[in-house]
């Protein structure tokens, strides 16, 4: 199949183009800095912006298969000068018309977990959103739910650390938020089949292994560093406004909004391995990513 990855060279998008690849398919990998990322030498690479129709429309020609991989760090406050609904919900609009112009058969979606067009936080509506785009449109799709993904060149570990200190830190509600990560490359994988047909109209959540709180994560990571961690709990009223008078102060990463995403958990109410016959059991953990001995 001719394979279009808007993203393709970002954390997640180049691993899926690299696997994509690897099968057989003809991937093109669209992205605003198309230089960037490592890519097997028979990938295309072509520059485009999800947020600029005009920039990417021609892209589209001849593809069977788009995979919409652009995205806003929901960790982080947007930089750049462009918001979620402009880049999740705009760009989602812009990618749907240019797959629809051009008879693409299928779009795959990569949403986010509690996806919700009337969600708390503005990376929750905006991919809420964007499902119900992608669902009233002409095309087939699949939409991929994940919860967050870790791997090399991803964001998550280093997330965790900047939000501690080792040794001794403080987290709000005390690291209580529960995540359920998942290896790039064990998730590429399960990514790369969904382009397939026996997966349309289907909407799958997908989390890894196993359900580890803020406060173990972080534990983790330091753990890697040969550091220790012990964490003092900040009551989630205080956090809440440290972190929204942090808001407006542009190089300070985290904001309100932040602080909302931290006020629910993200994992699986089911997880959809199934669906592409992979066991949770067979998938690696978080702490034998870092090399280190899990929590007890």
């Amino acid at each position: 199949m001719n394979i279009l990855v808007a993203g393709g060279t970002g954390f997640i998008g180049r691993h899926l183009s690299t696997v994509l690849d690897e099968r057989g398919h003809d991937v093109t990998a669209m992205s605003r800095h198309p230089d960037e990322g490592n890519l097997p030498s028979s990938v295309e690479r072509v520059q485009g912006d999800v947020t600029d129709y005009d920039s990417i429309e021609g892209a589209f020609e001849d593809q069977d298969v788009v995979v919409n991989f652009v995205s806003l760090s929901p960790l982080y406050k947007p930089t750049g000068g462009k918001s979620h609904m402009e880049v999740h919900l705009g760009g989602t609009q812009n990618v749907v018309e240019a797959a629809e112009t051009h008879d693409v058969r299928k779009l795959v979606q990569i949403s986010a977990l509690g996806a919700d067009p009337e969600g708390p936080t503005a990376y929750i509506r905006a991919k809420g959103q964007a499902e119900r785009v992608v669902e009233d449109s002409d095309l087939a799709y699949t939409i991929f739910r994940p919860s967050v993904v870790f791997g090399d060149g991803g964001e998550f570990v280093g997330f965790t650390k900047k939000l501690t200190t080792p040794y001794v830190t403080g987290l709000p509600g005390g690291g209580k938020t529960r995540f359920q990560p998942i290896w790039v490359e064990d998730f590429a994988p399960i990514l790369a089949d969904g382009c397939g047909e026996e997966h349309d109209g289907e909407t799958y959540e997908i989390g890894g292994p196993q359900v580890l709180t803020m406060a173990e994560v972080a534990k983790l990571a330091y753990r890697a560093d040969g550091k220790s961690l012990t964490v003092v709990p900040v009551p989630m009223p205080l956090a809440k406004i440290a972190l929204s008078a942090a808001g407006p102060v542009p190089f300070v990463p985290f904001g309100s909004d932040q602080y909302r995403s931290l006020k629910f958990d993200n994992t699986v109410s089911h997880n959809d391995l199934d669906a592409f016959g992979v066991e949770a059991s067979e998938l690696t953990t978080l702490a034998e990513y870092l090399g280190v001995k899990g929590l007890a």
